[in-house]
C-alpha cells in the first residue's frame, strides 16, 4: 500500500520545519525500520528520518532477519538509548518488545505496516505524516508509563494471540506476503474463507481451554487478548474479547465452541458490526479478568499458533500469563 505523493510532499515539509530550533541537548533515539514492511519505501524511511532529527539524536537501523529487532533493542537498551522507535508494523514492535521487556528504554510505534493496531492503542496516529508530527510534539511533553505484557509459553506479545481458525488464517497470509501488502483486509477475508473450508468444515481441531480461575471449555478457536480491540478491518476496529485493557493486569479471552457454516456467518457480523457483541453469541465462549490460561489440543494434533498477528508455528499446549507493568512506552 504505497504512500500516496501528497503525503509524501507533507513530511518532506515537515521534515525541513523540524530543523529550525532544534533544541540543542537531544534524546538519543534509535529507530528501526522494517524494510519489507507494507507502507515503507526507502524515500518514505529517510523523510522520517530526516524530521525526527529534528528533535531527536537518531540512530537508523533495518532490521535484515527474522527476530533481528529483538537483539537491536536488547542492545539499545543496555546502550541506554532514551527511545526506540519502531517504523513497521505489528509484528516488528512484537519483535522489539521481547527485547525491551523489563528494561527503562520505551519503547514507541510508527505505523509502517497494514493494521499497526498496538500504534492505534497508544494513541500515535495511523497516519505516518501525522504519526512522525506527534511524536515531535512528545519532545517536549515526554510522559513515559508502563503497559502490561503478556505471555504464551516463552513468546511475549502486546494486544492478541490465538490458536485454531485466526491463527490458521494468519499462516496463510503470511505465506503469500505480496498479497498480502497489494490487497489487505480484503486477501484476509478471502483466506479466512479457504481457511474455513479447507481446515474447519469437516474435522477440526478439538481445544479444551482453562482460566487461572477454574472455569473450562471446549472449542475449536481460542483467542487471548490484553487490550481491545482484536485488530481493525479497513479502519474500522474488530472488539472480539471484552474487558482487557493494557494496564488491567488479566487476560481475557473468546472461544469459538464450533465452526459451522450455519454460525460462523452470525459470528464475523457480531465481529464486524458496530454495535453487536461477539460474547453474546450462542456459540462463544467468554473469560473476563483472568491472570492465566490455559490452552490444549485434546485430539493429539499441533494447533497453528499466532502472536500479534504474526504466525509463529503450532503447539500442542498454549500457557499463556501476564507480566504487569513490564514495558515502557511513550505515546
Amino acid at each position: 500500500m504505497p504512500i500516496a505523493a501528497p503525503s509524501l510532499e507533507l513530511l518532506e515539509q515537515l521534515a525541513a520545519a523540524s530543523q529550525h530550533d532544534a533544541p540543542v541537548d537531544r534524546r538519543r533515539m534509535l529507530v528501526i525500520v522494517n524494510p519489507y514492511a507494507t507502507t515503507v519505501s526507502d524515500r518514505l524511511r529517510n523523510l522520517v528520518v530526516y524530521a525526527l532529527q529534528g528533535r531527536y539524536e537518531v540512530t537508523a537501523i533495518d532490521t535484515e532477519s527474522k527476530d533481528h529487532a529483538t537483539e537491536l533493542c536488547r542492545e539499545a537498551a543496555l546502550e541506554g538509548y532514551d527511545v526506540v522507535v519502531t517504523f513497521g508494523g505489528d509484528g516488528t514492535v512484537n519483535e522489539a518488545v521481547n527485547g525491551l521487556v523489563g528494561s527503562p528504554t520505551p519503547l514507541c510505534p510508527l505505523p509502517g505496516g497494514n493494521t499497526n493496531v498496538f500504534c492505534r492503542m497508544l494513541g500515535i496516529p495511523s497516519e505516518i505524516v501525522d504519526a512522525t508530527e506527534h511524536l515531535l510534539r512528545l519532545a517536549d511533553d515526554w510522559r513515559p508509563r508502563q503497559v502490561d505484557l503478556p505471555r504464551v509459553n516463552d513468546r511475549l506479545f502486546t494486544f492478541s494471540s490465538g490458536l485454531g481458525l485466526d491463527a490458521t488464517v494468519v499462516r496463510r497470509v503470511d505465506a503469500r506476503p505480496h498479497l498480502k501488502a497489494r490487497f489487505g483486509p480484503w486477501f484476509f477475508t478471502s483466506a479466512a474463507v479457504a481457511s474455513f473450508l479447507r481446515d474447519y468444515l469437516v474435522r477440526p481441531p478439538r481445544l479444551e481451554v482453562e482460566a487461572s480461575d477454574g472455569r473450562r471449555t471446549t472449542g475449536v478457536t481460542a483467542i487471548v487478548q490484553n487490550a481491545d480491540p482484536y485488530t481493525y478491518f479497513k479502519g474500522r476496529p474488530v472488539h472480539l474479547a471484552e474487558g482487557a485493557t493494557l494496564d488491567g493486569g488479566t487476560l481475557s479471552t473468546v472461544v469459538l465452541e464450533r465452526a459451522t457454516p450455519l454460525d460462523v456467518p452470525t459470528i464475523a457480523f457480531r465481529a464486524l458490526a458496530p454495535r453487536a457483541r461477539i460474547v453474546k453469541h450462542r456459540r462463544v465462549g467468554h473469560f473476563e479478568a483472568v491472570d492465566g490460561v490455559t490452552v490444549r489440543s485434546t485430539d493429539g494434533r499441533a494447533v497453528p499458533l499466532q502472536v500479534d498477528g504474526d504466525y509463529v508455528g503450532s503447539v500442542e499446549e498454549a500457557r499463556y500469563t501476564i507480566d504487569p507493568r513490564a514495558l515502557t512506552v511513550v505515546g
